[in-house]
């Protein structure tokens, strides 16, 4: 069994995720994100899909890249 290193809980399901040569353990998906995933820059949510990056910010949609960076040439749909 292995310890989150978000929640503290000694899960004998627990996973490991390795980003930029770290590993991290988890009991969960939930404990992952908030742990791991970036936060948008300008609603404050967890960006947990393939989000927008504009010069190494964050947004969780093109809208808030938008809002935040003017017109970035970013379209939530493609028509």
């Amino acid at each position: 069994m292995a310890t989150c290193e978000v929640c503290g809980n000694d899960y004998d399901k627990s996973f490991e995720v390795v980003t930029a040569g770290v590993t991290h353990t988890f009991d969960s998906f939930e404990c992952a994100i908030h742990k791991l995933a970036p936060v948008c820059e300008h609603c404050g949510c967890k960006v947990i899909g393939h989000g927008v990056e504009v010069e190494g910010r964050w947004y969780c949609c093109a809208h808030c890249a938008k809002h935040a960076e003017g017109n970035v040439g970013v379209d939530d749909r493609v028509g």
